[in-house]
């Protein structure tokens, strides 16, 4: 017994120890992490400003030191972040130019016109921006030919062959494993669902996205013509040639770039751009430095000034568990519901980039959004795409700001319910009774199809459904409901198109809508807060949330299927009736 006790003491002992080792190896690292972060000695003089765009780039940064340490190389940017930063360099004496470092950066047009508008305005300021690449991806170099010098390398390559839309259908997958999906839809051209009972777009699907993937490709030649001094014609000549397989010096020839270097030669040129010559020393300010600055600015600025909240919903609604993934009704009405209640905040930007999501969650948080305009001025601002859900949300503010090439519209609604009768009677072998109390108590079992009563029953709920969102956004824009119906029907639109429509106010970004809302709050000085607080790691750490790492490393694997399967993943956490953007809206 006393060998027992001994034996299990030392146990116990070693237990203890190797739990100490691991706290304080698991402090170390988060501390050494953060010290890593934090080593930042100000911006110097003559110094350039680098965006290295390799990464993967969201309305607001997600960090998470713990990739760096895995060697993963999708670092995460935000927007919100990169167009502060360009504005703090354009007044910076300190900084002389900008250096676009093109990489792997997966990104949506829309956020990237905010980014080259800003560049073009970085410009005024009679510094230099100049743009390098390897290789660039057609979406990074549309961004990167608003520099004054657009280089390659000499063995690199230029993206350029237009956009396409490829979605994933289901259909036969489905069938193979015994499973039917059940539909009720309102809306010829709401082709969310079509992947689940067909295997190609239909003849409504096909010519919206003609229209809107056309409407795109179009923003994008004319900006590369206007900065390259190209033809629109000579450039979708090009296109048609799939230019990304050229030798480099056909690049230059063609005048899709300026010259061709390796990276030693473009840091000469830089060094002098910069005014160091080729003995100095490059200076080069990192997103984190000026983001620094930024913060400790805002700090000594901003103190007693009239606040203007910028609310970012972002994401799928009502699509996860996770109350931190997405966009979560409940969590988004209780901030904006704060927001109402602050008397410093004098006006709210509601930043919209979601495709939608649950009708039920888009309803409740319309809600509050019109309490919220009843208080304040309310302003959106839509990011990469405000549609379906994301428009519900949008559609009773004060005004709405989109970019040109933001996806908006898909006003429609569907229900999709998945029937597995097939896959549990005759491949598993499972058989189902029933005892019911009234004539339809087991409507909706996943057993068995929705018989002819029942499937009457759900279309007219979604036809009711259907009937509230065009009051909704009828009340909203000021438009009769029979207007918002011919161009809704599900039928998606880019911003421009949308502005044409009534659907939009004014074509712009982020800082336009913060301008609005400042003019119509009455603000000549004001400071601009974000919301909701974001989590720093640490908490993330603390609260058990491991799962941000392994889905950026998901999406990184799974490319362009990363919405298809996503989607699928969480059909059963998700509201059957749906207002949804079709996710195949993936234009590469």
């Amino acid at each position: 017994m006393k060998s027992f006790f001994k034996t299990m003491l030392a146990c116990l002992a070693a237990v203890l120890v190797a739990g100490f080792l691991f706290i304080f190896g698991l402090v170390s690292l988060i501390g050494s992490v953060a010290s890593a972060g934090s080593g930042n000695e100000g911006i110097k003089e003559n110094s350039v400003l680098m965006l290295d765009l390799n990464g993967t780039l969201s309305e607001r940064a997600d960090e998470n030191p713990l990739a760096s340490l895995m060697s993963d190389d999708m670092k995460s940017y935000g927007l919100e972040d990169i167009i502060a930063s360009i504005k703090e360099a354009k007044n910076n004496p300190d900084i002389k130019g900008i250096y676009l470092q093109a990489g792997a950066m997966d990104a949506s047009l829309a956020s990237l016109e905010e980014i080259r508008d800003e560049l073009a305005s970085f410009k005024e300021s009679g510094k230099f921006v100049v743009a390098y690449g390897d290789q660039y991806l057609q979406e990074l170099y549309y961004l990167a030919t608003v520099a004054d010098k657009v280089i390659v390398n000499p063995e690199g390559s230029i993206g350029w062959h237009g956009l396409a839309a490829q979605p994933v259908f289901f259909k036969n997958l489905l069938e193979k494993v015994g499973v039917e999906m059940q539909i009720f839809k309102v809306g010829t051209y709401k082709s969310a669902v079509e992947p689940f009972i067909a295997t190609e777009m239909s003849d409504a699907n096909r010519e919206q996205i003609t229209e809107y993937a056309g409407s795109i490709w179009n923003e994008m030649v004319n900006a590369v013509a206007q900065s390259r001094g190209i033809s629109a014609d000579k450039l979708n000549e090009y296109a048609d040639r799939y230019m990304d397989f050229c030798q480099a010096e056909e690049y230059v020839e063609c005048g899709l770039a300026d010259t061709l270097l390796y990276k030693d030669g473009v840091l000469d040129y830089l060094k002098a751009l910069a005014g160091t010559g080729n003995d100095g020393k490059l200076e080069i300010a990192t997103l984190e430095d000026v983001k620094e600055k930024i913060e400790t600015d805002n700090i000594l600025n901003n103190a007693g000034k009239g606040k203007i909240a910028v609310y970012y919903a972002v994401g799928d609604i009502d699509g996860s568990t996770s109350a931190d993934e997405g966009i979560n009704s409940k969590k988004v009405i209780k901030e904006l519901r704060e927001l109402r209640e602050d008397a410093d905040v004098k006006a709210v930007v509601l930043r919209v980039n979601s495709p939608g999501g649950s009708a039920y969650g888009s309803e409740q948080i319309w809600r509050e959004v019109v309490l919220l305009k009843a208080a304040k001025p309310v302003i959106v601002s839509m990011g990469d795409c405000a549609a379906s859900g994301g428009y519900y949300i949008s559609c009773a503010a004060d005004c709405i700001v989109a970019n040109s090439t933001t996806l908006t519209g898909s006003i429609g609604i569907f229900g999709m319910f998945p029937v597995a009768e097939k896959l549990l009677k005759e491949k598993i072998g499972l058989d189902f009774d029933v005892v019911k109390t009234n004539k339809l108590a087991d409507m909706g079992s996943f057993a068995r199809s929705f018989r002819p009563e029942e499937s009457a029953i759900m279309q007219n709920y979604v036809n009711d459904g259907y009937d509230l969102f065009l009051k909704r956004c009828a009340d909203g824009r000021k438009m009769s409901v029979e207007d918002i119906d011919k161009i809704g029907q599900g039928r998606v639109w880019t911003g421009n198109k949308a502005k044409e429509l009534g659907l939009v106010d004014e074509i712009g970004d982020l800082d336009k809508a913060i301008a609005i809302a400042a003019q119509r709050a009455g603000l000549d000085e004001y400071s601009v807060n974000s919301y909701p607080e974001e989590s720093n790691f640490m908490t993330k750490l603390l609260e058990g949330d491991q799962e941000d790492y392994m889905e950026t490393a998901f999406r990184k694997a799974m490319g362009d299927y990363y919405d298809c399967i996503r989607f699928v993943r969480n059909i059963q956490d998700c509201d059957n009736i749906q207002a949804r953007l079709p996710f195949e809206l993936i234009i590469e």
